[in-house]
């Protein structure tokens, strides 16, 4: 019967509470996504920079990756046809007005015919390493943040250890307020550290995924074209 009216009360004194608030208009202070996030301390300054160049290289390296996947389906088709029919000058036009790396390992393969099989495929090869160079810059970085992050993360609990020993060796109390701050730094940092590195992860792998489609494209072009070279012409 007492813990009933206790309850009771306690559910008078909240509503008073809300009723006074709406009264003078003060908002309840509830604790939101981005003051949460504040409480995390100066190591949140570091993780939200890794966050925004995660963010940036990832849509860099995306947007780049994709155009570079993208190509005429007949584009080898045409360049099969004009080499065939000893028209080598209009095939290497179509390769150059091609912006694309296809295009461009094509066209080095057909600067050199007349010459060896070898150093043709030796001359493709060069420039699709490149190309394939070009495709990978960067991503190095996602997988660095992928590293650090957590890293980061990790150096957060130190110093909320370090907040949370010293508070307590200062006020000689070891209530929830003195301990409140050097919690919230080790579980906020550790926590956005884990999810930057996660997201950084879990991009870079996507994009790696990515850039092999497009060198296997690369690789059947190639291989197309050195067949090509070998049949009889028109």
């Amino acid at each position: 019967m007492n813990l009933f009216l206790l309850q009771i009360a306690d559910t008078a004194s909240k509503a008073v509470d809300a009723v006074s608030a709406a009264t003078t208009g003060e908002a309840p202070k509830d604790l939101s996504l981005i003051n949460l996030l504040f409480q995390g301390g100066v190591l949140m300054i570091p993780l939200f920079l890794l966050l925004v160049l995660a963010v940036y290289f990832f849509f860099e390296r995306w947007i780049a990756i994709n155009k570079a996947s993208k190509i005429d389906e007949n584009f080898m088709s045409i360049i099969k046809d004009h080499i065939l029919s000893g028209n080598v000058a209009a095939a290497r036009s179509l390769a150059k007005n091609t912006g694309h790396p296809v295009a461009r390992i094509i066209d080095k393969g057909l600067q050199r015919i007349g010459k060896p099989i070898d150093a043709i495929e030796k001359s493709m090869e060069n420039v699709g390493r490149l190309e394939t160079y070009k495709l990978e810059r960067n991503l190095g970085v996602l997988s660095l943040i992928a590293g650090i992050a957590p890293m980061f993360g990790f150096l957060g609990t130190i110093v909320g250890m370090v907040q949370l020993f010293y508070g307590i060796s200062s006020t000689g109390e070891y209530t929830l307020s003195t301990i409140a701050s050097g919690i919230y730094v080790k579980m906020i940092t550790s926590a956005t550290g884990l999810i930057i590195g996660l997201l950084a992860y879990v991009g870079h792998s996507f994009l790696n995924a990515q850039v092999d489609k497009t060198v296997n494209k690369m690789e059947v072009a190639s291989s197309d074209f050195l067949d090509t070279l070998q049949e009889p012409t028109r």
